[in-house]
């Protein structure tokens, strides 16, 4: 039972933080990434689609994405949301391809850009705390059904928090990691 518990909470503990690296990759660097345009949504026919679904994005150089879309008619989408989204690039079309060229990133720009990931860093680690508080309560609610013993209950209770404790030193690192990609000129 306190076994169920503890691989679920693992589960969602190692899905929150993936969720979090996928996330930290869409923010810029100064290094052109792929990661910054992939999930962008594009209004197509009337329906959000990912940029991915309608063209092929690819870095030519260190300092540029190139946006080649599969139709030709679905540039001036791709460009709008583009300039919509929060990426702040401006996209150069061609009539045949998107080029976004990525300026280096000044010294203001790194420090705010730490800043979000801070906070996204804090959103993640309440997710694990909360996933942690849902754990349990699951192994309080077994114990009161009779369904573990009390001494189960309790080391069920240290395993959940040293899970915790493992998923919240884990998103530190993807932490670290990221500011000293953004921090490194």
């Amino acid at each position: 039972m306190i076994k169920d518990i503890l691989a679920d909470a693992e589960e969602r503990m190692k899905a929150t933080v993936h969720v979090l690296e996928e996330d930290l990759k869409g923010i810029r660097t100064g290094r052109a990434s792929t990661a910054l345009v992939e999930k962008l949504m594009v209004e197509y026919y009337g329906a959000p689609t990912s940029l991915i679904q309608l063209a092929t994005a690819s870095v030519p150089d260190a300092q540029t994405i190139m946006i080649r879309p599969f139709d030709r008619t679905t540039l001036h989408a791709i460009e709008r949301a583009i300039l919509q989204s929060d990426i702040g690039l401006t996209p150069n079309n061609d009539g045949e391809v998107i080029r976004l060229n990525i300026p280096p990133l000044d010294n203001e720009r790194r420090k705010e850009l730490v800043k979000q990931v801070h906070k996204r860093l804090e959103e993640c680690k309440v997710a694990v705390r909360n996933i942690r508080r849902s754990a349990m309560q699951d192994i309080h609610e077994a114990e009161k059904e009779k369904l573990v013993s009390e001494d189960e209950m309790k080391d069920g209770e240290d395993k959940t928090q040293k899970l915790t404790d493992k998923y919240v030193a884990e998103v530190d690192e993807v932490g670290k990691r990221k500011e000293k990609e953004i921090m490194d000129f």
